[in-house]
């Protein structure tokens, strides 16, 4: 008996599952769980759920909160994975266990980063940017982002935090792509709390590191290792030290081309030639689409008037600051290490 074979049917696309109309209520309506992330996050919320499962009666009784409110903003979030919800209790899962305040590898602050009002309301002005190139948060603070933190200090340790956070997040990656046993000093420039740099030396007991920022974010730092000194500036107007090796993480992109440069300008003034810099951020492809850099790079023009930029795009602006790129190093995760040599 002949057999015959049936094809099987052809695999419907990605737009062709998700209906036009739905397409755009979901992305419509995506504003509504991020904002409800954003204020469970800053609520402290899930400090208060214990390894124990609690209804939200009891977590609104132990956050002083009104009930209703807080079980539908809960299920919300747990229908989106974050949280679990069982027989009218809330447990916690792998995601939620990040908004907890003493969770090693805590995101809270993260969570928190753009319902800040500084980022919220520049977001908002987004219109503003698309008429007129200017980034939304001129319309906050017309000295841009960075002024604006300086001016509010409570919203520029959450950003501070949340940059920490995010860091830590990547630089396991970073240290798994990257060798830095070859350098004798490392500069991080606009380091944050330091933690790459603490990392870094802690893997490699031959380094001493430089930890360089603001002031006042170098009042805010805490280095691990006596191996790491400090040096507080502005990367705009006051000399660069001395290292072999300058590390930028997501630096570049925080901002437009004409003040990336002058930041690569200045690394490019304070070392000498055969030294090596850094570039650490998410790369955009050189083609295709990408929605994680994409959004980001939104997000930039909205908050900070930077951008997200190609590997050629980062070359060019090095190769103008007087560098020459030698190879994109790829990480497992979101990262990507840019290295050029001072020439």
């Amino acid at each position: 008996m002949a057999t015959t074979t049936t094809a099987p049917p052809p695999v419907a696309s990605a737009e062709a599952q998700t209906r036009p109309h739905e397409l755009v209520w979901t992305l419509s309506m995506a504003v509504v769980a991020s904002r409800a992330l954003h204020l469970v996050a800053e609520l402290g919320v899930a400090d208060y759920l214990e390894n124990e499962p609690a209804t939200a009666n009891e977590l609104a009784q132990r956050c002083g909160l009104d009930t209703d409110a807080l079980d539908r903003v809960l299920g919300l979030l747990a229908a989106h994975g974050i949280f679990e919800q069982d027989d009218g209790r809330y447990r916690h899962n792998s995601a939620s266990s990040l908004l907890r305040s003493d969770d090693p590898r805590s995101m809270r602050a993260f969570a928190r980063l753009n319902s800040l009002p500084v980022a919220w309301q520049s977001i908002t002005a987004l219109d503003h940017a698309v008429r007129t190139g200017r980034p939304g948060v001129t319309t906050v603070d017309p000295s841009g982002f960075f002024a604006y933190l300086g001016k509010h200090p409570d919203e520029a340790e959450v950003f501070e935090l949340a940059m920490a956070q995010k860091a830590r997040a990547d630089i396991a990656d970073v240290l798994a792509a990257y060798d830095f046993s070859p350098y004798r000093t490392i500069a991080d420039i606009g380091g944050g709390h330091g933690h790459l740099l603490d990392a870094v030396v802690h893997a490699n007991p031959q380094v001493r590191g430089i930890l360089f920022d603001l002031p006042q974010v170098i009042d805010m730092a805490t280095p691990s290792s006596d191996r790491i000194t400090t040096a507080a500036g502005d990367f705009f107007y006051d000399a660069l030290p001395a290292a072999d090796l300058y590390v930028l993480m997501e630096i570049a992109h925080d901002w437009p081309d004409r003040e990336a440069a002058a930041i690569l300008g200045a690394v490019r003034r304070a070392a000498e030639p055969g030294g090596t810099i850094l570039i650490v951020e998410h790369l955009a492809p050189e083609t295709g689409v990408d929605v994680v850099s994409q959004t980001l790079d939104v997000l930039m023009l909205a908050v900070t008037g930077g951008r997200e930029r190609t590997p050629t795009e980062l070359g060019a602006l090095l190769t103008d600051a007087g560098f020459q790129p030698s190879r994109v190093i790829r990480t497992s995760g979101p990262c990507s290490v840019v290295e050029a040599v001072a020439i």
